[in-house]
């Protein structure tokens, strides 16, 4: 399945990408064009940070049920797994100045900026529409009308869709080699910011204006005691960012129709729902009809205000190529992170608007844009500065090999091919025979027996793969 899946994922051989001009989860290197710049020296943390968000996803996805507290907050609030899509994006910016400064001619920039983006769609419906049901349940195949539109590469598609075609129509030719100090950096590229408050504005006005009228929906879950029955919602409300009556999932189920999105919201561990939040369990004999219905975290009205996390990545990769000092970067990245930090913090502990990864609230833009440019900057100085850079070895392979990992271990394509060879029973499986056998029966926890299958047979056993690829030449990418 894994091999049919995935055969136009070619493995290429490439020569070293000096300037990390690729996509959070590209491993390949943009093609040769003519007349390009000089080539600047190689920004190692890119890969070490894009690394670390993979493997954060890995630990997040394999061990989050295990351990609520770095999977995802239920509803308000900002847990580990959290801050893996916000990073993503932040990389997506700073990936964009890089490479397209290497492409000096629009039109050329636009069809790749165009084609990358149908790629990333089409690979985002295959791995998160419903296709692929790896690593449990040994089928495949989704019924279109309840195909899930939307996902995590579909976000990234539209972020980086967006942001580059800005940055190439406003990109000034005689700015492009100039070196700048201070903040005068910002004067430079004033559209891209205006961008940002407008896309600020249209959220916040859309979010607090949109009256939310009642709403109905049927339980799909054949597992439930309410397969087949139709409840009703009743909203009537505006501003309100609460699960049920929110605008984002308002203009949801609007364009994209309810039974389009996705089906297992974090909602569902929420306390209004389960006795055992914040981890999964039945339903409360009170709990809200709206408890079972579905949500879509990467819907349309968030994935407009995630194109900011993508926005500020940007002014991080804009600094990379105009200030050459590493003093100078630091300057300029440091106090703006820490400054997007506490007004995230301070948004959400006055109550004024509440961190939420599922609205993507403005707070949840400002405190994860800040914590990923405080884990660059640390990076950075770590192995570009201090060259310690040995010692990120597995997560610089990992970044190097993005997509190949999270192909194979974050959407479990590898696990799902690994468990169509079962003895007798579907659920004696090779993956759960490591588990019980070599990780939970000898930590007698499944807590964390789990935890540490994770970090040694998923993580480390794909950074060590990866690393063998990256000695060989050998990369994956759409």
């Amino acid at each position: 399945m894994a091999t049919a899946q995935y055969s136009s994922l070619r493995a290429t051989t490439v020569v070293e990408d000096p300037e990390n001009l690729r996509l959070p989860l590209d491993g390949g290197e943009e093609e040769v064009t003519e007349k390009k710049p000089p080539r600047a020296k190689r920004v190692f943390a890119l890969d070490i940070f894009r690394g670390l968000t993979v493997a954060m996803m890995i630990l997040v996805d394999g061990a989050g049920g295990e351990w609520p507290v770095i999977g995802h907050a239920p509803w308000n609030g900002c847990n580990l797994a959290d801050f893996v899509m916000p990073f993503f994006l932040f990389i997506v910016g700073m990936a964009i100045p890089l490479s397209l400064k290497r492409i000096p001619n629009r039109l050329l920039a636009v069809r790749r900026v165009v084609f990358r983006t149908i790629k990333l769609i089409f690979w985002g419906l295959i791995l998160q529409g419903g296709y692929s049901h790896a690593p449990d349940k040994l089928t495949y195949g989704v019924d279109m009308k309840y195909i899930r539109w939307c996902g995590i590469l579909q976000r990234i598609a539209l972020a980086y869709l967006v942001v580059a075609l800005f940055e190439i129509l406003t990109k000034r030719e005689d700015v492009q080699q100039q070196s700048q100090v201070g903040w005068s950096i910002f004067k430079m590229y004033t559209w891209q910011w205006l961008l940002g408050v407008c896309i600020l504005v249209t959220y916040l006005t859309i979010i607090y204006a949109t009256q939310v009228p009642d709403w109905k929906f049927t339980v799909h879950n054949s597992e439930s005691i309410d397969y087949g029955k139709v409840f009703t919602v009743v909203c009537g409300v505006r501003g309100r960012l609460d699960p049920p009556c929110n605008a984002v999932g308002y203009v949801d189920r609007q364009v994209l129709g309810i039974n389009h999105m996705y089906q297992h919201p974090a909602w569902k561990r929420s306390k209004a729902c389960t006795y055992d939040s914040p981890h999964e369990g039945p339903f409360r004999k009170d709990a809200p009809a709206w408890c079972q219905a579905p949500f879509e975290p990467e819907g349309i009205l968030s994935s407009v205000s995630s194109i900011l996390s993508t926005i500020i990545g940007v002014h991080f990769g804009h600094v990379l190529v105009h200030m050459k000092s590493h003093l100078e970067r630091l300057k300029q990245w440091v106090p703006m992170c820490l400054g997007l930090l506490i007004l995230g913090i301070l948004l959400h502990f006055t109550h004024a608007i509440p961190l939420n990864k599922q609205l993507y609230s403005f707070s949840y833009v400002c405190t994860t844009a800040g914590a990923a440019g405080i884990v660059f900057s640390t990076f950075y100085a770590l192995v570009d500065i201090l060259h310690l850079r040995k010692l990120f070895l597995p997560l610089e392979w990992i970044g190097m090999n993005a997509m190949l990992v999270f192909v194979m271990a974050a959407e479990s394509i590898f696990e799902g091919f690994l468990n169509g060879w079962y003895y007798e029973s579907p659920n004696n499986t090779l993956v759960y025979w490591i588990q019980k056998h070599i990780f939970v029966k000898v930590w007698h926890s499944r807590r964390v027996g789990i935890l540490l299958y994770v970090i040694f047979a998923q993580i480390l056993f794909w950074a060590l793969l990866a690393g063998i690829l990256h000695r060989l030449g050998i990369y994956w990418k759409l």
